[in-house]
């Protein structure tokens, strides 16, 4: 308790410090030196929106400066921190975790360099979009949750037991998907989330969480995972202990890759929520729209689809 006191104090000096200050301005000009500070690279989803900023830095007349944190919250301040030395003009930053990136943040506008967040955010109780960044570019991953939540809801007819498989713990997709789901699913009697534990986005994770929680809840019938990599994990996983998923247990998921697709389509899966990478394109124009001096909306806010068997063949070809 008091670590996490003076972490929190900590956070709140570094905060006081630069919160009057007002965002740094964008000079407008032809070619701009542009930090992408990536979490990590094992997942179909990562890769497509490291390649949609790459792909738009030859559009964009961006000299991308790229880092990799594989995973690591500690890595990701530095590569924020040397982004930073390094004098780009910009920094757009998915935060791993809420609060850890903060400082880094917060240190980024007392330097002068505006920052842009990208599908995932800070602590809002600390730092806010229009005062210590630019804007948050992403989806709302609490209707993400929602939605594949009513979806089982009417599916089932609002009875199953469920094993929810979590995201990154700290993350915003992971804390915002739990309770747009969780408090759907509270809203029905007959439903019942048996256990939450996190497979931190990644399919062999998943895989192996759900193999335990599988061996504690044989009854589940249902599982909900926080992104398809994790999905496929769980699936795996109840093929290795003869159990046909889509029909023992129903899989519903979040992110609309070409694998979970592929799943609905081969009635291992019901749904997966749309959560697009495709960032570069959208990063540009809200980059250009700040250097010609327009107010941003704090929340740039991205549209996503629902994928079920009625329309994953449609749409298979162009998933990532």
């Amino acid at each position: 308790m008091i670590f996490k006191m003076t972490v929190v104090s900590a956070l709140i000096g570094v905060f006081s410090s630069v919160a009057l200050a007002d965002l740094p301005p964008l000079e407008k000009k032809d070619r701009y030196k542009v930090g992408f500070a990536q979490t990590e690279s094992n997942n179909p989803w990562r890769i497509a929106e490291t390649k949609s900023f790459k792909d738009t830095a030859e559009s964009c007349n961006w000299d991308l400066v790229y880092t990799d944190a594989a995973g690591s919250a500690a890595k990701q301040v530095s590569d924020v921190d040397s982004m930073i030395a390094q004098g780009v003009d910009v920094i757009f930053l998915p935060p791993r975790e809420e609060r850890p990136l903060l400082p880094a943040v917060l240190r980024a506008k007392a330097q002068g360099v505006p920052v842009f967040l990208v599908d995932r955010s800070v602590d809002e109780k600390v730092a806010k979009a229009g005062r210590d960044y630019v804007t948050f570019l992403g989806s709302n991953f609490i209707e993400q949750g929602a939605i594949a939540a009513n979806w089982l809801i009417e599916k089932t007819g609002g009875k199953g037991m469920i094993l929810e498989l979590e995201g990154t713990t700290g993350s915003s997709p992971a804390n915002d998907r739990r309770k747009g789901f969780d408090d759907e699913i509270a809203k029905h009697p007959g439903m019942k989330i048996l256990a939450s534990q996190s497979g931190d986005f990644a399919r062999d994770k998943g895989r192996k969480v759900t193999e335990t929680l599988l061996q504690t809840y044989p009854n589940a019938d249902v599982i909900y995972a926080h992104n398809d990599e994790m999905a496929i994990g769980a699936i795996q996983a109840l093929e290795a202990a003869g159990r046909v998923p889509g029909k023992d247990v129903l899989i519903v998921s979040v992110d609309g890759t070409r694998d979970a697709l592929q799943a609905i389509l081969d009635g291992k899966m019901g749904v997966t929520v749309e959560s697009s990478p495709f960032f570069g394109p959208l990063a540009c124009e809200t980059m250009k729209r700040y250097a010609n001096g327009e107010t941003i909306e704090p929340w740039v806010r991205v549209s996503d689809r629902v994928f079920t068997i009625d329309n994953a063949a449609q749409h298979i070809d162009e998933a990532y």
